[in-house]
């Protein structure tokens, strides 16, 4: 194979895709081994890369198998020498399916082919369908056959990326490749005839998608972070970076290197780290990282594929962000030997480093140059000296500070100035090469200066006990305040911060308490027998100050509340001994002012007594019962008089209503009873309940006659339906016919017409009474449609029969003028009924056609012939 990279070809090295075949330096091709090649043709992937510049390119390479020339050079007998086009057209066909023939014409069935992988690069940018190799059998001369492929990507998914022409063989692939996606394909083919029968065995395919560099490195994450002490040596490790790739490890496109981008800052060096551009590991490079100067660092780090060239590889980035962590390199140390504090009752506070001692001690700083909260950093000394002992320390508040606060109150009345020593080092011993001292101290002088304090109450929180009841103006007690500023001349005077119930004064200028009502100890304002209250005393300082003191009072009971009789409603059977009512009381005071309680009846009225009785139970309970044998129904006030164990006692008048009323076997009032206990006796019960019913009976009258009303309202019609109505198609003529010898009837005209147009259409003029009216009738539930009879007295039975069992029909009872019979009919004539005929006719049977029919058969059934 030829290759020429414009550059001489120096240094370019060949690869190829194959363990079967390998390739020289100059380009030459060769068998690594002995080969049996599966196929027409073999199909490898060569690759010429150049180490220096880190390209690399590709060609893919087509193997043609030819047939074993002849030993003597002699073309073989029998065979023609094939055109080229069908030549190369022959080299881009498998025949997995080989038949030879034996010397004795008998066909001999070898072992299918295994078909050699088949490689698609990924990405392909057509056209599409894009063929990748033809399959066919060698029977394909003697019958018709079919191929087919099965498996993913043909019939299975992802569905039609592979489809073969199933007459000719050729097999394409439809759309591009991606590798990332799926890197290979196994396949099927068969090979039947046109009936579905299988002519071969299925054959093996691999379909290999060639990877392309077509994607990026992707970091795991956007920002890394690491740390490494100050002062490290070169090569101390700080962290690893890691980026994967999409693409094919095993090939350049798969393959990243790292490198440093940027680093910020570039103190002391701008090449302070570096990277194994294989793993990612990062280490120090240079000496000097000092966290005192430089804390933090960002590296910016850069993934490359094709590994690392910058050409052809495709990139991207991450940051990592090193941390310099500190260590015990610098002694702390005051950069003022002598401070004075003039402030008073504050907490005493100095900083390390970057500050002092707070608000108001300024320029008493330690110096501290290590990292706060380090241990390193850590562990201020208490002061060594101090004239008194007021002073204790606190854990760190800030960065490089320490709290130094009074442990006990500082008075400007008692101490006016403080003198202390302080001393700072580390607990932590300093690193290793440090020849400086560990501490260092300072004396600070503390001045107290006086302010305005607030007035307070030596006993807050105050309790007295007095009796409930005390009038207005009562004194209670003296609630004074005291100022704590002996120095300054200044006035307290008192007022009320809270006083819920409104009971109580105060003097605004001694703090006195006197009562404004009555306390009650029963009020909802006491909670467990205390009134708590709330005062306040302010002076009149610059700024005014003030304080508050709660009062709390004890209420002591007394008997101030009589008893209350429990339930005040209750009920009782008419007669004694079924059931009683237990009874008891309620009392607003405490013990010893409540029970044991004494139930009793009043002497007044009389019938009290003499109908009910209380029999006592215990010191809080008792019961009402009935005295006499029965009582009649009804609600009874009974007074019954509660007195209590006070000292001195009280007591109350209550009234229970009682419910007497009829009881059943179980002691429970009945519902007439408790109706009757109500208020009713039995002879109103039953004149409502007989009202009851009149009222439901006249609404059922009522009901009754609105529904005959509406029925009469409405006009009977004839009960036989209009297409069954004879009367309606009899049509009248001037002339009558050939009397009882005319014989010759039309029965069909006594049939319903299909129109009313003839009798619509006929002249104006007076129409008879019997004549049914021509208009809008009421619609009436048609009848079944029988077959029209073949005798008219049958026709007549069937009407005859529907009107008498039809109520709604109208009384159409008066002969109808048949002024034309009809002709054909096997009856006699119907005019004979108005002839005077001399016989032994029978009309009686007109007595069984009904009602409607009683005067033909007065005028023709009853009596003798004139």
């Amino acid at each position: 194979v030829k290759f020429n990279n414009c550059a001489g070809n120096k240094g370019v090295r060949y690869e190829t895709n194959s363990l079967d075949v390998k390739v020289r330096a100059d380009g030459t091709l060769y068998a690594a081994h002995h080969l049996q090649v599966p196929s027409r043709q073999l199909l490898l992937l060569l690759t010429a890369w150049d180490p220096q510049t880190l390209g690399s390119w590709e060609a893919m390479v087509r193997f043609l198998v030819a047939d074993k020339p002849q030993h003597n050079g002699h073309k073989p007998k029998g065979r023609k020498a094939l055109p080229v086009e069908l030549a190369q057209q022959q080299s881009d066909t498998l025949l997995p399916w080989r038949q030879h023939r034996s010397a004795n014409g008998l066909r001999r069935q070898k072992r299918d082919w295994v078909i050699p992988p088949i490689n698609v690069p990924e990405n392909s940018r057509g056209p599409f369908p894009q063929q990748l190799v033809r399959i066919r059998s060698d029977k394909d001369k003697e019958i018709h056959i079919r191929y087919s492929i099965t498996g993913v990507g043909a019939d299975q998914p992802p569905m039609e990326v592979f489809n073969i022409d199933p007459v000719s063989g050729r097999m394409y692939v439809t759309r591009p490749m991606d590798r990332e996606e799926r890197a290979s394909y196994h396949l099927r083919a068969h090979a039947v005839d046109m009936n579905g029968n299988k002519v071969e065995n299925p054959i093996d395919l691999y379909i290999y998608v060639i990877d392309m560099n077509d994607n990026r490195p992707e970091f795991i994450n956007q920002v890394y972070n690491g740390s490494v002490d100050e002062g490290s040596k070169p090569g101390t490790y700080v962290m690893t970076v890691t980026a994967n790739d999409a693409d094919d490890g095993t090939t350049a496109n798969g393959m990243v290197r790292y490198r440093i981008v940027t680093q910020t800052p570039q103190s002391p060096s701008q090449n302070m780290f570096t990277i194994n551009s294989e793993t990612g590991d990062i280490v120090t490079v240079a000496a000097g990282l000092d966290r005192e100067k430089v804390q933090q660092y960002i590296v910016i780090v850069q993934a490359t594929d094709m590994e690392g060239n910058l050409n052809y590889g495709l990139s991207n980035t991450a940051t990592a962000i090193i941390t310099v962590t500190d260590v015990n390199d610098n002694p702390p140390e005051f950069t003022t030997s002598t401070v004075r504090w003039e402030r008073g009752k504050h907490p005493l506070r100095w900083s390390r480093g970057s500050g002092a001692l707070s608000a108001g001690l300024p320029g008493c700083t330690a110096h501290l140059m290590g990292q706060a909260g380090s241990r390193d950093w850590a562990g201020m000394g208490l002061p060594t000296t101090c004239t008194h002992s007021p002073f204790s320390s606190s854990q760190p508040k800030g960065p490089r500070e320490k709290m130094k606060h009074f442990a006990a109150a500082v008075d400007y009345e008692m101490n006016r100035a403080f003198m202390l020593t302080v001393m700072v080092s580390n607990q932590a011993p300093l690193a290793s090469g440090i020849q400086m001292s560990f501490q260092s101290t300072a004396g600070v002088t503390i001045s107290v200066t006086d302010v305005n304090e607030a007035p307070y109450f030596p006993t807050n929180h105050k309790l007295i006990r007095l009796e409930e009841g005390v009038p207005p103006g009562t004194v209670l007690t003296t609630f004074s305040a005291v100022d704590p500023d002996r120095f300054m001349q200044q006035a307290v005077r008192y007022s009320k911060l809270s006083d819920p119930a409104n009971w109580l004064n105060i003097n605004a200028t001694n703090g006195q308490i006197t009562t404004a009502a009555v306390l009650d100890r029963e009020s909802d304002y006491i909670k467990n027998n205390v009134y708590e209250a709330t005062f306040l005393a302010a002076d009149n300082g610059i700024p005014p100050a003030s304080g508050t003191g709660t009062l709390q009072i004890y209420l002591i009971d007394i008997n101030d509340n009589a008893p209350e009789l429990l339930p005040k409603e209750a009920q009782i059977c008419e007669k004694p001994n079924l059931n009683v009512i237990n009874i008891t009381a309620a009392d607003a005071d405490v013990d010893p002012n409540v029970g044991p309680f004494v139930f009793e009846l009043p002497s007044v009225p009389s019938a009290v007594r003499k109908n009910w009785t209380i029999t006592r139970l215990n010191g809080d309970y008792a019961q009402l019962s009935l005295r006499i044998m029965y009582l009649e129904a009804g609600v009874y006030d009974v007074p019954i008089i509660v007195t209590d164990s006070g000292n001195p006692p009280l007591y109350n008048t209550s009234v229970i209503k009682v419910k007497v009323c009829p009881c059943d076997e179980n002691g429970d009032c009945t519902t007439i009873g408790a109706v009757a206990a109500a208020g009713l006796g039995t002879g109103a019960i039953i004149a409502i309940l007989i009202c009851i019913i009149i009222l439901l009976t006249m609404v059922l009258l009522f009901v009754v006659w609105m529904k005959r009303r509406e029925k009469e309202r409405h006009t009977k019609q004839l009960l036989i339906d209009p297409e069954d109505d004879v009367r309606d198609n009899i049509l009248k003529y001037d002339e009558e016919g050939g009397g009882e010898e005319d014989q010759d009837y039309d029965l069909s005209q006594l049939q319903q017409p299909e129109t009313m147009d003839h009798v619509l259409n006929k002249t104006p003029g007076v129409r008879r009474v019997d004549e049914r009216p021509i208009g809008a009738e009421p619609q009436y539930p048609i009848r079944p449609v029988i077959p029209h009879p073949g005798d008219i007295g049958d026709f007549i039975n069937e009407g005859l029969r529907a009107a008498d069992n039809d109520p709604t029909a109208p009384p159409y009872d008066s002969l109808l003028v048949f002024d034309y019979e009809g002709s054909g009919s096997t009856a006699g004539s119907v005019s004979s009924l108005n002839s005077s005929s001399s016989g032994d006719q029978d009309y009686d049977y007109l007595n069984d056609w009904g009602p409607r029919f009683k005067k033909l058969a007065d005028m023709y059934g009853g009596g003798e012939e004139d």
